[in-house]
């Protein structure tokens, strides 16, 4: 029986609890720009945004159909899987917005999108502008980014574009998933914050042309129509899954670089090459490094010790802590130590039930990771992890996994941001620009806190 209007009305009792946790983001705001005062208000909006996600009026959904949409590169990256979205978000709401002025003035700030209908954080339509509201409270005006030209194109085999090699970072990353599985598979291997192979299902299941593969062919063709058309994008991602074995015959190392070998002989110098894989050992780091990948990304996902093993089963049982440290670390005289910038995904030192319960304590642990790779010249970078309702996390924990407090996010900010400077380390290259205003990485803001000097931003 189709429900009425009324059916869906929100209860009086469902609207005090929401207009509280309305009062309480801007609260918890006001309290750590008073604890922090150095931490620029952008990023706390920003990691609020991430960890909670935000929520659209239908209006507002309409509005974002005609500016570039989500492309589901990789992870679901939102806090309710295609079944519960009621507008069809996964359709129209839109990869990345930028937040500009507001009662806080705020500069430019590139957020990721992660849908949650539950948020506090609201994008509404106010006559022809797209405002973000936390409850009530008109934060900032939202900019969208522009269908790209290349989005609008199709491969001869009728493959949209965006489909093989969408872009990111408001258009500075081609993001090339040429894997779209994992083969860490099941609760014993899984990372149990990732929903990569769920995510694929879902979106399958939903209509969308996902390969578990995408052809060599394919990706050359998508990188030649972008181009052609586009001099924004500045350097692209080979990633996927993880190969624990074989893959098309091949090992990881040698899967990856074939698809490098390709686009660097075809496309030298036009693109900064990154690779994101496990931590190999230094001769499979070294057949990257000859296919052409400068900068390589081998993710540790969490530093502490005891949660390794509970979060990354299948990393601990295949390669182990200790030996995935010791490559980051002989990755440095592959690469060059500021070309390798591994990234854990920050927030899960406090996932339930195992995690640490104190935010100060978890950034403790944290810093721990940074000061190592650090003191060898090695930047680590984080993604600020949202509960994905397809990660083992919480299917097996529901709505008792929430996500880490905003403390431990501005606390870790902090922690990362005078590790960096302490140490006395370049900006981390292949991210795009840094500083508050400026800084493109849209998954965490790690690349906002950066101070530059005014001449270095002009």
């Amino acid at each position: 029986m189709k429900t009425s209007s009324a059916d869906n009305a929100p209860s009086p009792r469902k609207v005090l609890q929401t207009q509280q946790a309305d009062d309480d983001r801007l609260a918890e705001i006001g309290r750590l720009q008073q604890m922090l005062p150095d931490l620029p208000v952008e990023t706390l909006i920003k990691e609020d945004l991430l960890r909670l996600g935000i929520s659209f009026s239908r209006e507002a959904l309409q509005y974002c159909a005609s500016f570039k949409s989500k492309s589901y590169f990789i992870f679901s990256f939102d806090m309710v899987s295609i079944n519960e979205m009621n507008q069809q978000e996964n359709l129209h709401a839109p990869e990345e917005i930028q937040l500009v002025d507001g009662p806080w003035n705020l500069r430019r700030t590139t957020v990721s999108v992660r849908v949650n209908p539950s948020s506090p954080w609201n994008a509404t339509l106010d006559g022809e502008s797209l405002l973000l509201r936390c409850g009530e409270e008109t934060i900032s005006t939202i900019q969208l980014q522009e269908i790209p030209e290349y989005y609008q194109k199709n491969l001869a085999s009728g493959q949209p574009v965006h489909e093989v090699a969408p872009t990111i970072e408001w258009g500075y990353l081609v993001y090339l998933t040429v894997y779209r599985k994992c083969q860490y598979f099941g609760f014993k291997e899984e990372c149990t914050f990732c929903d990569i192979n769920e995510n694929y299902r879902q979106q399958v299941s939903a209509g969308r042309p996902y390969r578990t593969v995408k052809p060599l062919d394919d990706v050359l063709e998508a990188l030649a129509i972008i181009d052609e058309v586009d001099d924004r994008s500045k350097a692209y991602t080979l990633t996927g899954g993880s190969i624990t074995s074989k893959l098309r015959g091949q090992g990881e190392a040698e899967f990856y670089a074939s698809y490098a070998r390709a686009i660097e002989e075809r496309f030298c110098g036009r693109w900064i090459p990154k690779a994101v894989t496990q931590a190999l050992p230094v001769d499979e780091q070294r057949i990257l490094k000859d296919a052409g990948i400068r900068i390589f990304h081998p993710n540790y996902e969490i530093w502490d010790q005891r949660l390794f093993s509970i979060i990354c089963p299948g990393k601990e049982s295949y390669v182990g802590r200790s030996e995935w440290h010791r490559r980051i670390i002989a990755a440095g005289e592959v690469f060059g130590p500021e070309n390798v910038i591994p990234n854990f995904v920050a927030g899960i030192e406090m996932s339930h039930p195992h995690g640490y319960t104190d935010p100060e304590a978890a950034v403790d642990s944290t810093r721990e990771g940074l000061d190592f790779f650090m003191s060898h010249g090695i930047c680590p970078r984080f993604t600020v992890w949202c509960p994905e309702p397809l990660s083992p996390l919480v299917k097996e924990h529901g709505d008792l996994q929430p996500p880490a407090p905003l403390e431990y996010h501005a606390r870790l900010l902090v922690a990362w941001r005078d590790c960096h400077r302490e140490h006395q380390l370049p900006v981390p290259p292949g991210y795009g620009p840094p500083g508050a205003g400026q800084a493109l990485f849209s998954v965490s803001s790690f690349m906002d806190v950066i101070e530059v000097a005014a001449e270095s931003r002009s």
